[in-house]
């Protein structure tokens, strides 16, 4: 069997679901794609899913539903999403088995 192309952890999927309700219109859930950035190369980019477009991927985990951008999906299979909470960050946190390298600042990596 295949590798999911992305697991929510408990906290990624409340805070997913606390966004979506902060949100105040409809939503089909969030998107998830890489763009080129940073001195890695890709940084990840995330964003609500106002409709869900032809190519995405459809994740439905832990109640929530994550969109794949098609133009993510080789660089993010496998990856493991999960929210922290810390006294001086608190964000989303990607953890990619593919990538080869991560910038020193975090913001971006290479596969």
């Amino acid at each position: 069997m295949a590798a999911p192309i992305i697991t929510v952890s408990d906290s990624a999927a409340t805070q997913i679901r606390v966004l979506l309700d902060k949100r105040g219109k409809p939503s089909v859930g969030i998107r998830v794609g890489v763009r080129t950035r940073g001195c890695s190369g890709l940084s990840y980019t995330l964003e609500y899913a106002d409709e869900r477009n032809e190519f995405d991927e459809i994740v439905e985990d832990k109640g929530v539903t994550v969109l794949i951008d098609p133009k993510a999906v080789m660089f993010i299979v496998g990856t493991e999403m999960d929210f922290v909470d810390e006294k001086l960050t608190s964000g989303f946190r990607f953890v990619n088995p593919n990538e080869k390298g991560r910038c020193g600042c975090g913001e971006s990596f290479r596969v």
